[in-house]
């Protein structure tokens, strides 16, 4: 068979010469040829911006030139055999007339931008070969008649918009070896009949929407060597099945639903190279056959409920290069088996209950790159060998209870560049070469009890970004050499024993955006060069022997958001031009010999949420400026001064505040009635002062009692009883202001953190609870539940009973199952009163802890908090073993589902709307709540929606309360994939900026309506792949979703907006992220300025305040 293709060189004469012979033969008048004009007709529904089909000529007797075009000869004519149109930028649809060129048995229209349905008539094209559509943005589903294709070897239909099931029919494409169709919307279950294909060697369906069980005929593919399903929604037990492909080198099934033991099966599939099961629900130990897959490379069963001990038999997995089983529940010690993998390169161990020593011989495995065994409860010391490891890059062992020396040469013969010890017990120095190789990024050894100098030659590491030595024991001065690192952002030495000057060097730190000094013994002033610092963020001095004026020079710090020179002896007036630092979000400047005016500037202040100014000589009169700070919420403390005059009556205006100190002043008048307005108000103090009048009907007033108004001459009324004249305080026994200022103080602090302690207090009383629930529980069997003491704690709805539950679930039977996670089951429950609630089941105890904690962190979260874009906890319970966390029924099912699921109609109103309810949720948390709760687990999956599609923030598994003491499971690793925040990789400590950066990728997948895993050519994640668009394609209207309506100005200027909000919270550094608050404001800001998307912006866009508890 003779073959004419367009440009090969060296073409045949022999062929040249019967083509001649066949064109001649052809008479002019005879015009293009049938196929000819089905490709014009295919042409025809094309855009070809690039005109690459130039030569696509209806004037030629024959479309064998044609670009794209490769002809044969099928006996004695001419034929189209492959048309290969790939990356020409073509849009529009695909034509039905691909369907009359018979004799085509390749065709390749992938990486355009073809929209609509695949034609069914392409089922026509009986030679068809090979199939390739993707990187289109075609929909609709897979055509039924694509399975009579019996000579279909390769069908690629990835990252399209398809949707739909795979049809039943698939099992018929007798000849299929590969089939890609990830990244689309195809729903339902894999057909059974896919056991048919025994050709089969690659199967890829991964980021789609399939549910359903994996079916155990997928055993009868015998030639499969890649099968790969990842980011579904596939549930049930992986079959056993699974170990008859012999041939099998790929399983990839991360991130679905499936449940059950890992099957020991698996050790069947002699040629496997790679395991990948994590982000799953799998329970029960890892099973030791799995030692017998000696081709494995890579085994990856991270974040699922295993439990049990690491099996030995890993050890005999010769050619691993990577093992992850990070985020389980695996208990017992590192077999020393584990040593014997001379390949490993990547062990991941973190956040389980591992204990024991940490085996030397780990240092053994000399290609070992990266060794995370952080959250655990190794004991002992690092071992030596370490510091040998010639590849060792990531070294990170952190919340556990090591003790003893880091090694010396740590360093000297490794490439370090992160390095985390902090939370241990580490005693003596830093090793001197730790920074050897002039390539560590990180050095995290806070919370030990290092003693010694910073090592000289650390200070000349070039590459540090950021050092991390707070609350050790170290001691000498700040080294000024430190200042010579060009790249340095974060310098954190607090609660130490430096002592000395802080040198004038650290002005040369061009880069550094935080600074913390508290907690020394630094002495003298502060160094004007600090002006130098313009991407200085965070300033802490606090509690140190400084002294002198405020340097005018450090008002020039314009990025400053947390400023604390506070327990100094910082002296002279505060100078005006502090109203400069725009972005200050925290003064503190108490306990300092501040004397003069307070400046009116202050006032100009707009994102300060805390003002602490107490303790100091400050007099004159409250400047009514303060009133404009309405997003004060923390603290506006000015006790303990000399100020004077009257309360400015525009303190009314700071609506958010939750303390109010005032008190050892002298401050005359009455407390202005304004203040009425403050109902967030949590604590206050206005004694010692000369106050007088009838206290106003603030609510909080009421329940505080005298101590908040002793010390003043004529106050009266609320607690201090009717006003008649007589002054009120007279039956309060005088005392020296010095003696009741100490006293002043220590209520202050303690109203400060009567907030923690309550939060704290609910976890004690839970353990005890426990306790006797177990007592409980235990007597009583499962035929006498009803019988039972009730096991709900906290106090539930009217009408609302255990066996109601029990009932309303049949006993929690698998078909009221409406959703499965790594730690849980959730329930429906519908109650006899007709109520609808969700019913979350964690798993046993005897799967670990981290259930517990898990439990423990969704109470004291959700139990002690209200707000209607939080979803609600009714109630809890511990029943035979199992935690019992019920809640409000959420109608339309999570954000993510709805979004990503096959028939998405969600307009942009609605899903504007969905993004305000969520940020408005998120910032009650980081702001609202004291302490402050991070959520830890920001993601589409966990904003609920209930029947008006107002969105619920929920599943609080991960959810940590700032500012109290936690187990070290609370600081586990957080966030799910495609939604972590950039800096946790190194730094692995999670702030409420972390949960903005997951928002904002909640914020991306709303716009786009794309998944926040995006293939690895296109970045990897959502964030990536929407910056590299708008390079290369500029801010535009084709970044957004195409299923809304884009022809509407006003929607698509307003998603624009909106996603500049979403860049905002997906920048890489933390600092430049808005807070949860910001972004509320400048959601309902554009919503105000681009055309009311939703209505009532001034009632109901607010933060809803009375909607707190």
């Amino acid at each position: 068979m003779y073959v004419i293709a367009e440009g090969k060189k060296g073409v045949c004469w022999g062929c040249i010469g019967i083509l001649v012979i066949s064109v001649v033969l052809i008479r002019p008048s005879e015009g293009l040829n049938a196929e000819g004009k089905s490709l014009l007709e295919l042409k025809k529904n094309m855009n070809d911006p690039f005109n690459h089909l130039w030569n696509w000529n209806s004037s030629d007797p024959t479309p064998c030139y044609w670009r794209g075009v490769n002809c044969t000869f099928d006996r004695k004519n001419l034929v189209v055999s492959s048309l290969d149109l790939n990356s020409m930028n073509l849009s529009g649809t695909i034509s039905p007339s691909i369907g009359d060129i018979s004799s085509l048995s390749y065709l390749d229209l992938s990486f355009n931008a073809f929209s609509g349905n695949i034609p069914k008539e392409i089922g026509n094209c009986s030679k068809l070969e090979v199939l390739l559509l993707n990187n289109n943005q075609l929909q609709g589903s897979i055509p039924v008649e694509l399975c009579n294709l019996s000579y279909m070897s390769e069908l690629n239909i990835c990252n399209n918009k398809i949707s739909g099931s795979i049809p039943d029919e698939f099992g018929k494409l007798s000849s299929l070896v590969e089939f890609v169709a990830y990244t689309n919307n195809i729903t339902g279950p894999l057909p059974p009949a896919i056991g048919n294909l025994k050709q089969l060697r690659i199967f890829r369906a991964g980021q789609n929407s399939l549910s359903g069980y994996l079916p155990p005929e997928i055993g009868a593919c015998e030639c499969l060597e890649t099968l790969g399903i990842a980011q579904n929604y596939i549930e049930g037990p992986l079959p056993k099945e699974l170990g008859m492909l012999k041939n099998l080198t790929e399983i990839v099934f991360w991130q679905n639903q499936f449940s059950g033991l890992i099957p020991k099966e698996l050790a069947n599939c002699s040629s496997l190279q790679t395991l990948a099961l994590y982000q799953n629900a799998l329970l029960g130990e890892i099973p030791s056959e799995l030692g017998k897959l000696k081709f494995l490379r890579k085994l990856y069963l991270y974040r699922n409920g295993l439990n049990g001990t690491i099996p030995k038999e890993i050890g005999n997995l010769s050619f691993a290069t990577e093992i992850d089983f990070s985020e389980n529940h695996l208990t017992g010690e590192i077999p020393i088996e584990l040593t014997q993998l001379k390949e490993l390169e990547l062990l991941y161990l973190f956040s389980n209950r591992l204990t024991g020593v940490i085996p030397n011989a780990l240092s053994n495995l000399k290609r070992l790159k990266k060794l995370d065994l952080s959250i655990n409860y190794f004991t002992g010391q690092i071992p030596s060998g370490f510091q040998y490891l010639p590849e060792m890059s990531q070294l990170m062992l952190f919340a556990n209870s090591l003790s003893g020396v880091i090694p010396r040469c740590l360093g000297l013969y490794s490439p370090l560049w992160v390095v985390d010890f902090s939370d241990n017990n580490l005693s003596g120095t830093v090793p001197p070469h730790i920074c050897c190789r002039s390539i560590l990024m990180l050095l995290n050894l806070e919370s030990n009890k290092l003693t010694g100098n910073i090592p000289a030659k650390l200070t000349g590491c070039t590459s540090l970004v950021q050092l991390r030595l707070n609350k050790n024991r170290f001691v000498g001065r700040f080294p000024s050499d430190l200042c010579k690192l060009a790249n340095i952002s974060a310098v954190e030495l607090g609660q130490n024993m430096f002592t000395g000057k802080i040198p004038q060097e650290i002005g040369n730190c061009q880069k550094l955006q935080r600074l913390d000094l508290s907690g020394n013994y630094f002495s003298s002033e502060l160094p004007r060069e600090l002006g130098n610092l313009s991407k200085l963020v965070a300033f802490n001095v606090s509690a140190n022997y400084l002294s002198g004026r405020i340097p005018a020079e450090i008002l020039n710090c314009k990025a400053l958001q947390r400023l604390d020179l506070s327990w100094n002896s910082f002296g002279n007036v505060i100078p005006d031009e502090v109203g400069s630092l725009l972005q200050l979000e925290r003064l503190i400047l108490s306990q300092n010999q501040f004397s003069g005016s307070m400046p009116a500037a202050l006032g100009k202040l707009s994102h300060l949420t805390e003002l602490q100014m107490g303790g100091n000589l400050l007099s004159g009169e409250i400047p009514s400026e303060i009133g404009a700070l309405i997003g004060l919420q923390i603290a506006l403390n000015l006790s303990d001064n000399k100020l004077s005059g009257r309360i400015p009556p525009e303190l009314g205006n700071l609506i958010l505040l939750e303390y109010l100190f005032l008190n050892n002043n002298q401050l005359s008048g009455e407390i202005p009635s304004t203040l009425e307005n403050l109902s967030s108000l949590l604590g206050c103090n206005f004694s010692y002062n000369n106050l007088t009048g009838q206290l106003p009907s603030v609510p909080l007033f009421r329940s505080t009692g005298n101590s908040s108004f002793i010390g003043n001459k004529g106050l009266c009324g609320g607690p201090l009883g009717v006003c008649n004249g007589s002054p009120t305080f007279d039956s309060f026994p005088s005392a020296d202001k010095s003696e009741n200022s100490h006293r002043v103080k220590i209520v202050t602090v303690v109203a400060g953190v009567i907030g923690g302690v309550s939060l704290i207090l609910i976890g004690v009383i839970l353990y005890f609870m426990k306790q006797r629930t177990a007592e409980i529980v235990t007597s009583v069997s499962d035929k006498d539940v009803s019988a039972s003491i009730s096991d709900i704690y906290f106090p539930p709805r009217e009408g609302f009973t255990f066996q109601d539950m029990v009932d309303a679930t049949n006993n929690f039977h698998d078909s009221y199952v409406i959703g499965r996670g790594a730690v849980g089951t959730v329930y429906k429950a519908v109650l006899p009163s007709g109520q609808k609630i969700a019913i979350k089941k964690l798993a046993s105890n005897r799967e670990g802890n981290s259930v517990e904690d898990s439990f423990r962190a969704e109470i004291l979260t959700l139990g002690n908090i209200r707000h209607r874009n939080i979803v609600e906890l009714y109630g809890f319970c511990y029943h035979q073993g199992s935690n019992l966390l019920l809640y409000e029924y959420m109608e339309k099912g999570s954000l993510g589902d709805l979004l990503h699921g096959p028939s998405c109609n969600l307009e942009w109103p609605t899903r504007f709307r969905i993004a305000l309810d969520a940020a408005e949720g998120l910032a009650y948390l980081h702001h609202d709540c004291k302490p402050k709760i991070i959520h830890r687990d920001i993601k589409s999956n966990n904003i609920l929606l209930d029947h008006k599609f107002e969105a619920h923030v929920g599943d609080f598994g991960l959810a940590k309360v700032i500012d109290m003491p936690q187990s070290k499971s609370m600081s586990a690793v957080a966030g799910s994939y495609g939604y972590i925040a950039p800096e946790y990789a190194y730094t692995m400590k999670v702030t409420e900026k972390c949960d903005i950066y997951s928002y904002g990728v909640v914020l991306l997948e709303l716009l786009t309506g794309r998944a926040p895993v995006q293939p690895l050519d296109q970045g990897g994640d959502l964030v990536s792949w929407v910056r590299s668009y708008v390079r290369e394609h500029s801010l535009s209207s084709s970044i957004l979703d195409s299923r809304l309506d884009l022809k509407d100005e006003r929607t698509v200027n307003h998603m624009i907006t909106v996603l500049k909000i979403a860049f905002l919270c997906t920048s890489m550094s933390p600092f430049d992220r808005p807070s949860t608050r910001e972004v509320v404001i400048m959601l309902i800001e554009s919503n105000r300025r681009e055309g009311n998307f939703i209505s009532s912006p001034d009632e109901d866009l607010q933060l809803q305040k009375d909607d707190h508890v």
